[in-house]
């Protein structure tokens, strides 16, 4: 499906305000960006081929995981693959759904959810 820029930034937006207000309250010092796509070197790096599709990445350390001694540290990423995303959806809804699938399967790895742990719940 095509879909501008700015339209995809919009549905970004919409499922931002969906998730829970008690989860985002506790994300800190988190950025959310939107890619074209993940590098081949993200991909391998992932033990993914070309061609596997990756919606979204969690980059940082997870919440359980810190340390009061750590200090200030740079911001985690939440990465949205814009074109993973397009490729795999046919409508405006099936993309604002998409969307905010991925984004609550990445702050959960924020939170420190496994992949295994999330498959059960259905992420």
């Amino acid at each position: 499906m095509k879909l501008k820029e700015e339209e995809f930034d919009e549905l970004v937006d919409q499922a931002l305000k969906e998730i829970p207000g008690e989860f985002l309250e506790k994300l800190e010092n988190i950025q959310i960006i939107i890619e074209d796509q993940p590098s081949y070197q993200m991909l391998q790096d992932l033990g993914l081929r070309m061609g596997d599709i990756l919606f979204g990445l969690y980059q940082g350390t997870p919440r359980p995981e810190r340390s009061f001694f750590q200090g200030v540290s740079q911001p985690d990423h939440i990465v949205l693959f814009r074109r993973s995303i397009l490729r795999y959806c046919r409508t405006k809804r099936e993309i604002k759904n998409q969307i905010r699938k991925t984004l609550v399967h990445e702050i959960a790895h924020y939170f420190g959810f496994s992949e295994d742990h999330l498959a059960r719940l259905g992420y």
